[in-house]
C-alpha cells in the first residue's frame, strides 16, 4: 500500500467516502504524497511522453500560431508570453528559440512566464530553460502576470484537472464516490448527491443504469479565469489536449504508469490519473466571454500549420536515421492512428479573427 494511499483509507473512516474529484487532488497534488508534487513523469524513462518531448517541430509551430495571434492583435508590446502547465519547459524552451528567429522584436519585448504549481516541476523547468538569454517569471497561477496583453498556450493542462462523476441509479445521476469495502479495500459507489439536469448531455436519458457521466468545475473555471482575461487585456491562447469535441457518457478517468494503464485505486500518488477533455464544454465558456473559440484536431492543426513542410527542411541535409526518425514524429504527433484524432487543439481568439488553420468561424 502507498504511502498516500493509507491517508486516503484513514481519512474515508475517518470522516466517510470523498468524491472522484477530491480523490483525483490528492493523488495528483497533495503536498507530502502527490503525483506531481513527489516526481518528475515526463519522457521515456518516466509515466507518459507529451507532444514536446517527442519533436521540436511541434514547440515551433505553436510558437508560430502564437505570432501570427500577436500579429492578428496588433503587435502589443509589452505582452505576456506564458504556458500553463509546463512540463519540463521544454515547450517553452522551442518556443524560446523559434519566437527569436521569428521576430527579435517580440523575443526582446514580452515577458515572459511559466504558470506552475508544482515548486518540484519549477525547479526541473528551470534546468531546462537555464541557458536562454531571455528573463523567465513563474507564477503559481494567472492571477499575478502582467496586466497586460497575453498569448498563452497549455499542452495537457486540462486533462489533469480534477473532474466529478456521476453515475446511473434508476431515474437519477449519484454523484460517485470513492469508499471502503468490508475489507477496507478503495472501491467505488453511488453516493447521496445528485446532478443538476440541465449539465446533461443530451443523449443521457438513453444511458443505461451504472453509466457514467463526467463533468469538470475546476476546468471550466480555469477556462473562466484565462477566458476573462484574454477579454479584459487582449491575447489569445492556444490549448492541446486529449478528448471530444462533442460531449457524451462514458468513463474516461483512467491511471498511467510507465506509459501502461492501472486501476486508478491502486496505486495512489505513484500513478498519472487523467480524464479525457469535453473540448465543447469548454468552447462554451470561451464564447461566454465574447470570444471567438475554434476547434480542431491536433493533427489537423499541425498539418495545417505545416509540419510536413517543416519536416523536410529538418531532413533535407540529414542522414536516412534522422529522417525516419522525423517521420516517425510526424506520424506520431499528427497521425490519426496516433495524437492526431485522440488529441484537440482549441484556440481562444478575440471575436471575428481569423488565423491558420481555423476557419473565420467554427
Amino acid at each position: 500500500m502507498t504511502r498516500l494511499k493509507a491517508r486516503i483509507v484513514d481519512l474515508i473512516e475517518a470522516v466517510g467516502p470523498m468524491p472522484v474529484n477530491e480523490y483525483m487532488a490528492l493523488c495528483l497534488f497533495d503536498p507530502r504524497d502527490g503525483y506531481y508534487t513527489t516526481r518528475e513523469p515526463f519522457g521515456a524513462a518516466g509515466d507518459f511522453i507529451t507532444a514536446p518531448e517527442i519533436s521540436q517541430m511541434f514547440g515551433e509551430l505553436v510558437a508560430v500560431w502564437l505570432y501570427q495571434a500577436w500579429q492578428a492583435i496588433g503587435l502589443p508590446l509589452p505582452v505576456t508570453v506564458a504556458e500553463i502547465g509546463p512540463g519540463r519547459g521544454t515547450l517553452m524552451k522551442d518556443m524560446l528559440r523559434t519566437l527569436s528567429r521569428l521576430d527579435p522584436a517580440l523575443a526582446n519585448g514580452a515577458a515572459f512566464a511559466m504558470v506552475e504549481t508544482s515548486p518540484r516541476l519549477a525547479d526541473v523547468q528551470k534546468q531546462t530553460l537555464g541557458a536562454t538569454p531571455f528573463a523567465i517569471s513563474w507564477h503559481e497561477t494567472i492571477d499575478t502576470l502582467p496586466r497586460q496583453p497575453l498569448l498563452i498556450v497549455g499542452n495537457e493542462l486540462f486533462d489533469a484537472v480534477p473532474i466529478r462523476q456521476f453515475v446511473r441509479a434508476g431515474a437519477e445521476w449519484r454523484e460517485r464516490m470513492v469508499g471502503l469495502d468490508d475489507a477496507d479495500n478503495l472501491c467505488f459507489f453511488a453516493g447521496a448527491g445528485s446532478l443538476d439536469p440541465t449539465l446533461l448531455p443530451r443523449d443521457a436519458g438513453d444511458a443505461p443504469q451504472g453509466a457514467i457521466v463526467e463533468v469538470a468545475p475546476a476546468r471550466t473555471a480555469l477556462m473562466a479565469a484565462i477566458a476573462e482575461r484574454i477579454a479584459r487585456d487582449g491575447g489569445g491562447g492556444l490549448f492541446l489536449d486529449y478528448g471530444h469535441l462533442l460531449p457524451g457518457i462514458g468513463d474516461t478517468l483512467q491511471a498511467l504508469r510507465r506509459h501502461n494503464h492501472e486501476d486508478v485505486l491502486a496505486n495512489p500518488g505513484e500513478v498519472d490519473l487523467t480524464s479525457h477533455v469535453d473540448f465543447a464544454a469548454l468552447a462554451t465558456v470561451v464564447r461566454a466571454h465574447g470570444l471567438d473559440a475554434h476547434l480542431s484536431t491536433q493533427g489537423n492543426f499541425l498539418l495545417g500549420m505545416g509540419i510536413l513542410e517543416r519536416a523536410g527542411q529538418l531532413g533535407a541535409n540529414a542522414g536516412q536515421a534522422a529522417r525516419d526518425e522525423i517521420a516517425d514524429a510526424v506520424e506520431r504527433l499528427a497521425g490519426p492512428q496516433a495524437m492526431g484524432e485522440l488529441f484537440k487543439a482549441l484556440a481562444v481568439v478575440p471575436r471575428g479573427t481569423a488565423l491558420r488553420p481555423f476557419a473565420t468561424a467554427d
